[in-house]
C-alpha cells in the first residue's frame, strides 16, 4: 500500500509539472503572437493571457477566491478585497495574478507604496505582465516619479505593441512634466 501511495504521489506531481510546462509553453506562444500589429488579433490574445493569468494553474479554489475578490473590488469593498487577495497570496505566493489584484486594490485605495511593492512582486514572478507595468506607470504618476512611469509604459509597449494606453499615458506624462516646469 505504501509503495502504491508513493507511485501515485510521483505520478500526481509529474502530472502537475506537465500541466505547468504546458501552461508556460502556451503563455510563451501567446506573448510571441501578441507582437502582432493587428489590433483585433492582439486584443483576442490579450484576453487569452488574462484568462490564463486569472486561472490558478492547479487549484480551482484559488481561482474562485480571486473571482470573489474581484467582485468585492467592483463593489468598492476594498478592505474585504485586500483580505481575500492576501489569503490567495498566503495560499500560493508564487501566483502573480493574486499579487496584481491586490496591487490594484492598494492603488484604488490610495496606498501607492504598497501597490508598488506588490507590483514589484508581480514583475518578479511574471516580467511580461503588461497590466502590472501599466499599473506601475499609474502608481509612479501618483508618486511623481514621471521618468519611471514612462519607462514602465515603454516596457509594456515592448511586450504588447498594440496596447493603446502606453502611448496615451506617455504623452500625458510629458504634458504634465512640461506644465510643471513652467
Amino acid at each position: 500500500m505504501k509503495k502504491f501511495l508513493i507511485i501515485f504521489l510521483m505520478f500526481f506531481f509529474n502530472l502537475n509539472n506537465l500541466f505547468a510546462d504546458d501552461r508556460v509553453k502556451e503563455l510563451n506562444k501567446l506573448f510571441k503572437d501578441l507582437k502582432t500589429t493587428n489590433y483585433s488579433i492582439a486584443s483576442k490574445i490579450e484576453q487569452e493571457i488574462w484568462k490564463m493569468w486569472s486561472t490558478h494553474p492547479n487549484d480551482e479554489n484559488l481561482t474562485i477566491l480571486l473571482n470573489e475578490g474581484s467582485i468585492l473590488v467592483n463593489q468598492s469593498k476594498y478592505n474585504q478585497a485586500i483580505d481575500i487577495f492576501s489569503k490567495a497570496i498566503a495560499l500560493d505566493p508564487s501566483w502573480a495574478e493574486a499579487w496584481n489584484k491586490r496591487a490594484t486594490v492598494f492603488y484604488l485605495s490610495g496606498n501607492f507604496e504598497k501597490s508598488q511593492k506588490d507590483i514589484d512582486k508581480v514583475l518578479e514572478l511574471e516580467e511580461r505582465h503588461f497590466g502590472a507595468l501599466a499599473g506601475q506607470g499609474l502608481v509612479n504618476i501618483q508618486l511623481k516619479n514621471y521618468n519611471k512611469a514612462i519607462k514602465s509604459y515603454k516596457k509594456a509597449k515592448e511586450i504588447y505593441p498594440t496596447m493603446k494606453s502606453p502611448d496615451m499615458m506617455i504623452n500625458q506624462i510629458k504634458e504634465l512634466i512640461k506644465r510643471q516646469s513652467i
